[in-house]
């Protein structure tokens, strides 16, 4: 006799503290950012950019099955259009004004790494799916009672994105390539191993950057947690530095979000100081949850001399750090990719799916989705595409991460 479908329904809350504790800690595993994240993020003074919701699924029992974090943002063509469609579009925004400018609601997080659902472990595939397609309906209606003409889920890993992209057609949505996320494994063996496994012509760039870098200035590296009030203005400032050099930009960050980070247990400042000045010049804002160092944010003081090759120095502390603790890999997020693959990273495809209430505009928006690629997103992307020579598209469908 075959079972009854199991019916979920979804209520909205607007703290992640309103939402169940255990789906929290089940449905977020570490590395993953958790219950502890989304309650910095709603510290930080963020109001301006997002207002952030959390989508929870109840079964007819009433347990919680499942947590999607979403957020409303009012997001410019600049930001999800390649640069070079945009003088194309731009002409049509005087016919339709909300083409420049789109209120969006997201399924997923500003700042993640990747968009995630959590998801009660003991649900099957079939129950999943239900799950996906009750959270569609409700970020719908929702998007509807904002007056968010666009949905959009945000960098799914293809846990998800394999599901969401076979009821794509079903639920109205196109899928848009999104800015990979990278990752580093790191073997055992310490720093020689991780130096044997990447490509030799990369192992050699980096260790003469760091042989000029050596000899150029002598820096101190130091593991910080819960710095002051006094070093966090200065790790702000370097972070700052690096926001304004960015050429992509999604989430502007506060000293808030910073003191918010700063006093929870498992987030660490990796900080470098020049020796003879003992000033901060560069940072690496982490967390450690499980085997994975998180790589969240980064600052480096560009005023200093392009010998000292800050960024270099503060990724061997990184791997140093990792190696101390005793982890598996380095996560470090999306952008600066042209640093990030130097030094070993590999890419991870991550998918968004949108759709917008007005059908005119909907296919416009798939149109110009159909045409966005790592390339086309990124010039450091484009620019390492063209250096490997279609290796990278390779890379790109060989991942499972």
């Amino acid at each position: 006799m075959a079972h009854e479908p199991v019916r979920f329904v979804v209520t909205w809350h607007d703290t992640a503290a309103a939402c169940d504790a255990t789906l929290w800690q089940s449905g977020f595993p570490a590395p993953l950012e958790g219950r502890w994240w989304y309650e910095a993020l709603e510290q930080s003074g963020l109001e301006d950019q997002f207002t952030f919701s959390y989508a929870q699924v109840h079964d007819a029992d009433g347990r919680a099955r499942a947590l999607a974090p979403c957020f409303l943002m009012e997001v410019p063509l600049e930001m999800f259009v390649p640069p070079p469609l945009v003088p194309l579009l731009r002409p049509l925004g005087k016919l339709f004004p909300a083409l420049l400018h789109q209120r969006t609601l997201f399924v997923g997080s500003p700042c993640a790494d990747r968009g995630w659902i959590g998801m009660d472990p003991s649900l099957g595939e079939p129950e999943v799916e239900a799950v996906l397609l009750v959270l569609d309906q409700a970020a719908r209606a929702r998007s509807r009672a904002l007056g968010a003409p666009m949905r959009v889920w945000k960098d799914l890993p293809h846990r998800f994105a394999d599901v969401i992209g076979k009821l794509a057609p079903r639920l109205g949505l196109f899928r848009v390539v999104s800015f990979p996320a990278t990752y580093v494994a790191l073997p055992a063996g310490g720093v020689d191993a991780y130096l044997k496994a990447m490509k030799p012509s990369r192992r050699q760039k980096l260790k003469r950057r760091l042989r000029i870098s050596h000899a150029a200035v002598a820096i101190d590296c130091s593991v910080v947690a819960a710095p002051d009030a006094d070093q966090l203005a200065v790790l702000f400032g370097l972070f700052w530095q690096t926001y304004e050099h960015a050429t992509t930009r999604f989430e502007r960050l506060t000293p808030d979000f910073f003191r918010a980070m700063a006093a929870l247990p498992m987030v660490r400042f990796i900080v470098l100081r020049e020796t003879l000045e003992r000033q901060p010049v560069a940072f690496m804002m982490v967390y450690i949850e499980g085997p994975i160092l998180v790589n969240k944010f980064i600052g480096i003081d560009y005023q200093r001399p392009r010998d000292w090759m800050l960024y270099f120095r503060l990724w061997e502390a990184a791997v140093q750090a990792a190696i101390d603790f005793g982890l598996e890999g380095i996560e470090s997020g999306q952008t600066g990719y042209n640093a990030k693959v130097a030094v070993g990273h590999t890419l991870i495809p991550l998918d968004n799916f949108c759709q917008h209430a007005n059908p005119l505009l909907q296919a416009i928006y798939a149109w110009v989705g159909r045409r966005i690629s790592w390339s086309s997103l990124d010039p450091e992307l484009a620019a390492l595409h063209d250096a490997e020579s279609g290796r990278m598209g390779s890379r790109q469908a060989g991942s499972n991460q």
